[in-house]
């Protein structure tokens, strides 16, 4: 298979539609895939639909980082839970997951961000996590070779790593074979509506009778959900992401410092990419969402490079229609996949910033880049609740977070739907904050 996933890669989930199912689940990035993965293991029948490919967009594209260390607070518990199902998952699938638990580091320039460390171990502490501050002296000893002049780290060896390329479709494949239907390049183009409740979907394949219908479309849910007259104020960010040649070991891990994030790869190089830097695309959306964006701007202004966004192929650009027939082509259908090309010259600054930590391995060479775009809420953390409409469930927004909390929310979300104890406080992932006047702003995360 051709990396990243494109159009041009081979339809492996081809699976003939049914004329009805328990659940349709719309989109096949990890968290639709491990939604329906837990609604199967409950005995419901379900179909999973995807657009383009499985893991083709965000969820194939990111940098591959399982992580505890970090996390919003309110994300945290479901992390925890998280992490114990990819070990679980591990141990079932063996090689085919890639998952490995090497590490996260974060490495700090600054008094300030030692602070952020410091205040973030409350949070791992009561969560027994094994997170850790590191001195100046520790830190460099962990990297080999770095010269770099940071004042300090924070580490928590339990979390992990792995390919999300690789991992999402190895997922989707048991998934399909425990009974999941999966039908790749295969758009939802709406819902179909009895009395105010779902009562099935229009693919562009055909209609799929069904009771209840989980949004996880990542950064194509908004324009899905607003000819419902469901409003939410996403937007998505382009992150950049570069593989090098094959290097020497310096962490077998997951790092990052506020210029330049790597992790350690299974073909002996790295996936590096800006640790802090995004770009960020302007469209008719973004105007419509200024107000509620404004305070993680303003926290994030100088990291964060604005473009206009493009006439056509992307949710948020001019030409995009923001309604269309159902018994028409889709938006979702004239673009398969988000394929965005990367930021070279950010890419570049990764590079020369590496250099500069690692003198003894010099500017790596990079083998391959790409991009992806992150769906992003306000205050960086998902929705995760049930629609104004009966049988809809929105799972969408995971801020750039979600390769790693996947299965633990794919768990939270198949229980959403079925009615039962989440286990969770789900409170601050309640649809209803963009509307009842709740204040919204970015949690305390790293």
């Amino acid at each position: 298979m051709s990396f990243p996933i494109s159009e041009a890669s081979p339809v492996r989930f081809a699976a003939a539609l049914p004329t009805r199912a328990d659940v349709l689940v719309i989109g096949g990035g990890v968290i639709g895939v491990m939604t329906a993965w837990f609604l199967r293991k409950a005995g419901l029948s379900v179909v999973l639909c995807e657009k383009g490919r499985i893991a083709g967009e965000q969820s194939g594209r990111n940098w591959g980082w399982v992580r505890q260390q970090g996390r919003d607070p309110d994300e945290l518990p479901i992390m925890v839970e998280s992490l114990s199902i990819w070990k679980q998952l591990a141990l079932q699938m063996g090689e085919a997951l890639g998952f490995r638990q090497t590490g996260v580091l974060y490495l700090a320039k600054t008094d300030r961000e030692i602070e952020g460390f410091e205040a973030w171990t409350e949070h791992a502490r009561a969560h027994r996590l094994d997170t850790r501050l590191l001195t100046a002296g520790a830190t460099l000893a962990m990297l080999k070779g770095a010269v770099a002049p940071w004042k300090g780290g924070l580490v928590t060896p339990s979390d992990a790593r792995a390919e999300p390329w690789v991992a999402v479709p190895a997922l989707a494949a048991v998934a399909r074979a425990r009974g999941v239907v999966i039908r790749e390049a295969c758009a939802v183009r709406g819902l179909d509506l009895a009395a105010g409740r779902v009562a099935g979907v229009v693919t562009e394949a055909g209609r799929v009778a069904c009771d209840h219908v989980v949004v996880a479309a990542g950064a194509w849910s908004r324009l899905f959900l607003g000819p419902l007259g469901i409003s939410i104020p996403q937007l998505s960010v382009l992150a950049s992401v570069a593989a090098t040649e094959p290097m020497p070991e310096i962490f077998p891990g997951n790092a990052a410092d506020d210029d330049f994030a790597f992790r350690r790869r299974a073909d002996g190089g790295y996936s590096i990419a800006p640790g802090a830097r995004h770009d960020f695309f302007i469209g008719r959306d973004a105007f419509a969402s200024f107000g509620v964006y404004l305070p993680v701007l303003k926290k994030d202004f100088r990291s964060t490079s604005f473009r206009p966004a493009a006439p056509q192929g992307f949710p948020d650009a001019w030409g995009t229609p923001r309604r269309w027939s159902l018994d028409g082509t889709s938006p979702f259908e004239r673009q398969r996949i988000l394929n965005p090309a990367p930021n070279l010259g950010t890419l570049a600054g990764v590079q020369d910033s590496f250099a500069r930590a690692f003198p003894a391995l010099g500017r790596p060479k990079l083998k391959a880049a790409w991009a992806g775009m992150i769906d992003s809420l306000p205050d960086v953390v998902p929705i995760l609740d049930h629609a104004p409409i009966l049988g809809l469930t929105i799972a969408t927004g995971m801020s750039g977070h979600g390769f790693g909390i996947g299965p633990g929310m794919g768990r939270v979300v198949a229980d959403l739907v079925m009615g039962r104890p989440t286990g969770h406080d789900l409170s601050r992932f309640r649809l209803s904050r963009f509307s009842d006047g709740s204040t919204i702003r970015p949690g305390p995360s790293l």
